[in-house]
């Protein structure tokens, strides 16, 4: 069976309906949210038509959004998970070690 973005559009309504709902992003809109959970889809298809022998995922992330497509037994179609990676532009940077003036 071929994927196609299309094939989980019922996933991708409802990850577009709580982002819009309930997610805080500073640096997507509602509509570039959209065009990048398109694109992380798109990789995520080819990362899971392209996975090595024996593994069962296939993933694609940006720090807001990861999308992972996972085998399933007993039909063609993966599972589709979308999460909302929890991130904050306020993260504080890893502090700098204390240096001597000695």
């Amino acid at each position: 069976m071929e994927l196609t973005p299309e094939m989980f559009e019922e996933e991708m309504s409802a990850a577009l309906k709580t982002y819009d709902q309930c997610v805080v992003c500073l640096e997507k809109s509602p509509d570039e949210c959209r065009d990048s959970l398109d694109s992380l889809l798109r990789k995520a298809i080819k990362a899971y038509n392209n996975r090595g022998e024996g593994l069962r995922h296939g993933l694609a992330l940006d720090p807001q959004v990861t999308i992972i497509l996972s085998q399933q037994e007993g039909t063609d179609r993966p599972l589709c998970g979308i999460y909302f990676n929890l991130y904050s532009p306020h993260k504080k940077r890893g502090l700098k070690p204390a240096t001597s003036n000695r």
